[in-house]
């Protein structure tokens, strides 16, 4: 990929992860927050994870000194974006966000920048058309922890010029992942699929056929998955697979119907890793507790 920078809104989970990674496969990256402050903030987080790389010879100090040098943090502004060619959006699951975030970036560039969602339940046909951008975004949804994860899932709404689609799946190869392109639909087919089997997996938890530990071994140890169902939601978080779930289920897809212990533990704040507790209990490093 041989075209200019890559800038990306939202320094949380998914925006601090592909920043870094970005940087290290040699695309110069900007990193937008609210404003400094916020955007520093995450780099300097990037560089804390550079700093553990490298003291542990994962990242050699040519390799480190050359990702530092290609990551900057800006206040989300027009001159943030000046000769960009590539824009993400990394924010949370909430259209209401999204769309004027993308409007305003899509406002303030070159007519040719490349608009992105990081989105991995929302219709990418709905996000660009409130957004005023029919025809002009393509979904890039990337997995956490980005360094680590082999795949990038495209969501292409009806309509999407070719020449967006070659442009993604070219920054998708830069990026050194395999693009898979679905078709645009709420969920696209990852969010889907894993779905599905945490749903599932709650139900019978609810239903009393196994403990949690026991129903994540059978899938860990059985079907050789790293984590588990259980686990896996845990991680995204519990308010993310409950508002996915009631969006399919409201769109008439039955199945996704939430079963009452999802509900339950999202009203009670038990959110998973990010609030300390939710199938499983977490400790403040993230880590099973």
């Amino acid at each position: 990929m041989t075209e200019g920078p890559l800038a990306i809104l939202g320094p949380g989970t998914l925006g601090l992860s592909l920043a870094q990674w970005a940087a290290e496969c040699g695309l110069e990256t900007r990193l937008l927050g609210r404003d400094h402050r916020h955007a520093e903030a995450g780099r300097l987080a990037i560089q804390r994870r550079w700093d553990q790389a490298a003291a542990k010879g994962r990242l050699s100090p040519e390799a480190r000194r050359d990702a530092e040098d290609r990551l900057s943090a800006h206040p989300f502004a027009p001159e943030a974006l000046e000769g960009v060619s590539a824009f993400l959006e990394a924010l949370p699951e909430d259209p209401g966000l999204k769309g004027p975030a993308l409007a305003r970036a899509a406002g303030w560039a070159a007519p040719e920048l490349l608009l992105l969602s990081g989105t991995s339940s929302l219709r990418i046909s709905s996000l660009a058309l409130a957004a005023g951008l029919p025809d002009r975004l393509v979904g890039f949804h990337l997995f956490v922890p980005v360094p680590r994860m082999a795949v990038v899932e495209m969501g292409v709404a009806p309509g999407t010029p070719e020449r967006l689609v070659a442009r993604t799946r070219a920054l998708g190869h830069a990026l050194r992942k395999r693009v898979v392109q679905v078709r645009d639909q709420p969920g696209f087919a990852a969010a889907r699929m894993a779905l599905a089997q945490g749903l599932e997996a709650m139900r019978l938890l609810e239903d009393g056929v196994a403990s949690a530990e026991d129903l994540d071994a059978l899938m860990t140890l059985g079907y050789g998955h790293p984590v588990g169902p259980l686990e896996l939601s845990d991680r995204i978080g519990l308010d993310l697979r409950l508002r996915i779930a009631e969006g399919l289920a409201e769109s008439g897809e039955e199945r996704f119907r939430p079963p009452g212990i999802l509900v339950s533990k999202a009203a009670e704040g038990s959110l998973g890793l990010k609030r300390g507790g939710g199938f499983f209990p977490w400790d403040a490093q993230g880590r099973r507790a």
